[in-house]
């Protein structure tokens, strides 16, 4: 089963922690998130994992080759020269996720209980050409979503700005959902990538409501009890917290 760990960050939320090495080393716990992430997915039974770099990649490396890539196939994705977003990464790492299965990708900065497994099998059974992980923590960019939990849209609700532009929704027709970073696609999402203007650095919210219409993107809602982000200084300190109770 193939996995993608986005590991490229600058992490400029957490610094100065993250002057002089990648976000993805930042220990919770006393464990480096990645190496959380890693284990995670390990555990779930994903044993082929692509990790793009940027931010200090070099120690990302040296950290994999130290843990003997914590046994488990790793391909490195390298963006030290340019940074490529959440969908360019996706994009640049085709050659090691194309195939015939669907591959899962997860932020090296987000830690959750989710069930993994039964996440990536909710995906395939579905016939999806993506699914992702939602829930309904209060932020200001939420995924407009209907009843059947398929992708509709996407809207700011502080600068107003909604995607597809021009398009209009209502809050009685669509749930309001914030996105996870967590996602499972097929092969299948690769063709939209083909057309402009996704190339280089894009992200990859706008991507997918460009292409929802035509396109299968599901939501999977979770409750976001265990759900951290830790991208984020106060975050970071509850993720720890957490982990060291356990």
């Amino acid at each position: 089963m193939k996995a993608m760990i986005f590991a490229a960050g600058l992490g400029t939320r957490l610094r100065p922690l993250t002057d002089h090495r990648p976000k993805a080393l930042i220990p919770v716990a006393g464990v480096p998130m990645l190496e959380r992430v890693i284990l995670r997915l390990k555990e779930a039974g994903f044993d082929d994992i692509t990790i793009n770099i940027h931010h200090f990649g070099e120690q990302i490396l040296d950290f994999l080759d130290t843990h003997g890539n914590f046994g488990v196939n790793i391909h490195i994705s390298d963006e030290r020269d340019a940074l490529l977003d959440t969908g360019g990464g996706i994009k640049k790492a085709r050659p090691f996720l194309d195939g015939n299965e669907p591959f899962l990708i997860h932020n090296a900065d987000i830690l959750s209980d989710l069930d993994l497994s039964a996440f990536y099998r909710h995906h395939i059974e579905s016939g999806a050409d993506a699914t992702l992980l939602t829930n309904e923590r209060t932020t200001s960019r939420y995924l407009l979503i209907n009843n059947n939990h398929r992708l509709c849209g996407w809207t700011n609700i502080s600068t107003g700005e909604v995607l597809p532009p021009g398009v209009e929704f209502t809050g009685e027709n669509y749930l309001k959902q914030a996105f996870g970073c967590v996602h499972v696609l097929s092969p299948s999402i690769f063709q939209y990538m083909e057309k402009k203007p996704w190339t280089g650095k894009f992200p990859i919210i706008p991507f997918y409501t460009s292409i929802c219409q035509k396109a299968m993107i599901q939501c999977y809602p979770v409750n976001s009890n265990n759900w951290f982000d830790i991208g984020k200084p106060e975050t970071l300190t509850k993720a720890d917290a957490f982990y060291k109770a356990l």
